[in-house]
């Protein structure tokens, strides 16, 4: 079993929990100043995780806000999770929170749900 990655989060930097058991978190701002590097220990958890993942798989994302450069970070996490998902080794889902009245946050969800081929689901906090 993979240790668990846990990141506090800053003013510009979201609270990442990934947990070896499948429960993964990504909330608050996502506007670091290189998204590269904030998102690249992530990759490579993912990667490891996907030899030996849970049977079930579950993102939690619950932004308020992400710039364009977390945008692409979030796809490739996403994209990564699809790959483990189509391989059958665990069920992936994701459930997109956004804030009432935020229409921008459902939107870009709904952005990433016709991107990659995962089963999302939508909150209203």
């Amino acid at each position: 079993m993979i240790d668990n990655l846990i990141i506090e989060s800053t003013v510009k930097t979201p609270e990442v929990k990934l947990n070896s058991n499948g429960f993964l978190e990504i909330s608050g701002k996502s506007i670091p100043e290189n998204s590269i590097a904030f998102y690249q220990p992530l990759y490579a958890w993912l990667d490891n995780y996907a030899t030996n993942p849970a049977a079930k798989t579950e993102l939690k994302i619950s932004l308020e806000y992400f710039n364009t450069s977390s945008s692409k970070c979030l796809l490739d996490v996403l994209r990564k999770l699809d790959v483990l998902n189509k391989s059958g080794k665990s069920s992936v889902s994701v459930t997109w929170y956004y804030e009432d009245g935020d229409d921008d946050m459902l939107e870009a969800g709904d952005d990433y749900k016709s991107l990659v081929p995962l089963p999302f689901s939508f909150m209203k906090v």
